[in-house]
Protein backbone atom coordinates (compact mmCIF):
# COMPACT_ATOMS: atom_id res chain seq x y z
CA UNK A 1 0.00 0.00 0.00
CA UNK A 2 1.62 2.69 -1.33
CA UNK A 3 0.65 6.56 -0.01
CA UNK A 4 0.80 9.63 -1.94
CA UNK A 5 0.17 13.07 -1.32
CA UNK A 6 -2.65 15.55 -2.91
CA UNK A 7 0.89 16.95 -5.28
CA UNK A 8 1.47 13.44 -6.38
CA UNK A 9 -2.04 12.49 -6.78
CA UNK A 10 -2.94 15.87 -9.36
CA UNK A 11 0.12 14.66 -11.07
CA UNK A 12 -0.63 11.32 -11.72
CA UNK A 13 -4.32 12.49 -12.91
CA UNK A 14 -3.24 15.13 -14.77
CA UNK A 15 -5.50 17.58 -12.64
CA UNK A 16 -4.48 20.53 -10.18
CA UNK A 17 -3.42 19.85 -6.18
CA UNK A 18 -6.75 22.10 -5.59
CA UNK A 19 -9.28 19.68 -7.83
CA UNK A 20 -7.65 16.58 -6.09
CA UNK A 21 -8.58 18.44 -2.76
CA UNK A 22 -12.08 19.22 -4.35
CA UNK A 23 -12.60 15.47 -5.26
CA UNK A 24 -11.90 14.75 -1.94
CA UNK A 25 -14.43 17.12 -0.71
CA UNK A 26 -17.00 15.57 -2.87
CA UNK A 27 -16.33 11.71 -1.84
CA UNK A 28 -14.77 10.80 -5.28
CA UNK A 29 -11.27 10.41 -3.35
CA UNK A 30 -10.71 8.34 -0.29
CA UNK A 31 -8.58 9.96 1.64
CA UNK A 32 -7.00 10.20 5.05
CA UNK A 33 -6.39 13.72 6.71
CA UNK A 34 -2.65 14.22 8.20
CA UNK A 35 -2.31 17.60 10.00
CA UNK A 36 -2.73 19.89 7.04
CA UNK A 37 -2.35 17.55 3.82
CA UNK A 38 -4.08 14.61 2.77
CA UNK A 39 -2.66 10.90 2.14
CA UNK A 40 -4.32 9.10 -0.22
CA UNK A 41 -3.92 5.40 -1.37
CA UNK A 42 -2.64 4.79 -5.12
CA UNK A 43 -5.27 2.08 -5.06
CA UNK A 44 -7.55 4.96 -4.53
CA UNK A 45 -6.73 6.62 -7.66
CA UNK A 46 -7.85 3.62 -9.98
CA UNK A 47 -11.45 4.32 -10.13
CA UNK A 48 -11.38 8.66 -10.56
CA UNK A 49 -12.72 9.72 -13.76
CA UNK A 50 -11.71 13.38 -14.77
CA UNK A 51 -13.91 14.48 -17.47
CA UNK A 52 -12.92 17.38 -20.29
CA UNK A 53 -9.83 19.43 -20.74
CA UNK A 54 -8.53 21.43 -17.54
CA UNK A 55 -9.34 24.86 -17.49
CA UNK A 56 -11.78 27.24 -17.78
CA UNK A 57 -14.58 26.14 -20.42
CA UNK A 58 -14.73 28.09 -23.46
CA UNK A 59 -17.37 30.36 -23.81
CA UNK A 60 -21.06 29.47 -24.98
CA UNK A 61 -21.61 30.35 -28.65
CA UNK A 62 -24.55 31.79 -30.23
CA UNK A 63 -27.12 29.88 -31.69
CA UNK A 64 -25.73 30.90 -35.32
CA UNK A 65 -22.31 28.94 -34.07
CA UNK A 66 -20.27 31.91 -34.48
CA UNK A 67 -18.23 32.58 -31.50
CA UNK A 68 -18.48 36.34 -30.50
CA UNK A 69 -15.38 38.47 -29.89
CA UNK A 70 -14.56 42.26 -29.11
CA UNK A 71 -17.75 44.38 -30.16
CA UNK A 72 -19.98 41.55 -31.45
CA UNK A 73 -20.09 40.17 -27.80
CA UNK A 74 -20.75 43.85 -26.39
CA UNK A 75 -23.34 44.19 -29.37
CA UNK A 76 -24.86 40.83 -28.46
CA UNK A 77 -24.68 41.70 -24.49
CA UNK A 78 -26.43 44.86 -25.10
CA UNK A 79 -28.75 43.64 -27.28
CA UNK A 80 -29.52 40.61 -24.50
CA UNK A 81 -30.05 43.48 -21.80
CA UNK A 82 -32.65 45.61 -24.35
CA UNK A 83 -34.52 42.21 -24.83
CA UNK A 84 -34.79 41.72 -20.72
CA UNK A 85 -36.03 45.38 -20.05
CA UNK A 86 -38.62 44.34 -22.48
Amino acid sequence: MKLLSTNEAAERLGVSARRVLAMIDEGKIAAHRLGRDYAIEESALEGVTIYGKAGRPPNASPANGKTLTGDSRAKAKASSKRAKKR
